[in-house]
């Protein structure tokens, strides 16, 4: 199984090189770039750059990017609305898609093979106009994506939109057979059944996130800290038909850069005994 980490881990700084080479040296062999400017800033080409000689040097693998969820530097302190395109209104809706754009644009330099999408906020409900724009957001996204060599990835998170059973009823009704899922483990242990929402996403579950809570908060522990049965979490993954990484996205609020890279390596290893011992 791959081992992948996203950058969320040290999301409150900005990302450099050195903060990628910390990573490799916690287990990494791939990561997922998270698309907050006041940490990886897609509209600065100097920093891109950086990044993208950091790449080209390591054999560490740019695996995917997760999109905005704010378009400021300020993780939306400025006031900035959500990126949001299933908005009921259609300036934020527009302003949304240009900001994915932006964004999706850093592939020119790094090449990563997948974008993580949300769709709506957390706690968003639904109706038949939201599940309309989620379609066309679908096909204007991935249309954009594909020329970049870039695969959309649909993520699950806490809210009607995003429920596992929405996301597959759009990519049956919009024919959607290039685009995938970013199964989230945390988010689905919210909605109450990890097993029953990976079996209903499985077979277009590209990536993960893996990460832990007590279905109670969004908190992003890292794997044992919280609830989840992490036994059978490896199993679903070990069996599942595209064989996704354990890509961790967990909150680094509270670690530095020292205290990350033995953590990563224990939270690996841990999660690799689960997968391990269900197969023998």
């Amino acid at each position: 199984m791959l081992r992948a980490v996203s950058t969320y881990l040290f999301v409150g700084q900005k990302l450099t090189g050195g903060t990628l080479e910390r990573i490799a040296k916690g287990g990494a062999e791939a990561v997922e770039l998270f698309g907050a400017k006041q940490h990886f800033d897609y509209t600065d080409r100097t920093q891109m750059r950086e990044l993208a000689s950091w790449f080209k040097q390591n054999p560490v693998q740019p695996h995917s990017l997760h999109s905005p969820l704010y378009s400021d530097n300020e993780w939306g302190a400025s006031g900035a609305p959500a990126v949001n395109v299933v908005s009921e209104d259609k300036r934020i809706r527009i302003e949304a898609m240009d900001e994915i754009k932006r964004a999706l644009e850093s592939a020119e330099l790094i090449p990563f093979r997948y974008l993580v999408q949300h769709m709506g906020e957390q706690n968003e409900s639904t109706n038949q106009r939201k599940f309309d724009y989620m379609l066309t957001a679908v096909e204007h996204i991935r249309a954009f994506a594909k020329p970049l060599g870039v695969t959309l990835l649909l993520e699950n998170i806490p809210n009607e939109v995003s429920e596992p059973g929405q996301l597959t009823e759009v990519l049956r009704v919009g024919h959607f057979k290039d685009v995938g899922f970013c199964f989230d483990f945390g988010h689905a242990h919210m909605h109450g059944s990890v097993r029953a929402d990976f079996e209903l996403m499985q077979q277009h579950i590209m990536s993960t996130h893996i990460h832990d809570n007590n279905q109670n908060q969004d908190n992003h522990l890292w794997p044992g800290e919280g609830t989840i049965d992490w036994a059978l979490a490896m199993q679903l993954i070990r069996e599942a038909p595209h064989k996704p990484p354990i890509l961790l996205e967990v909150n680094g609020d509270k670690e530095t850069f020292d205290s990350s890279i033995p953590k990563l390596a224990k939270t690996f290893s841990l999660l690799e005994s689960h997968a391990e011992a269900k197969q023998a």
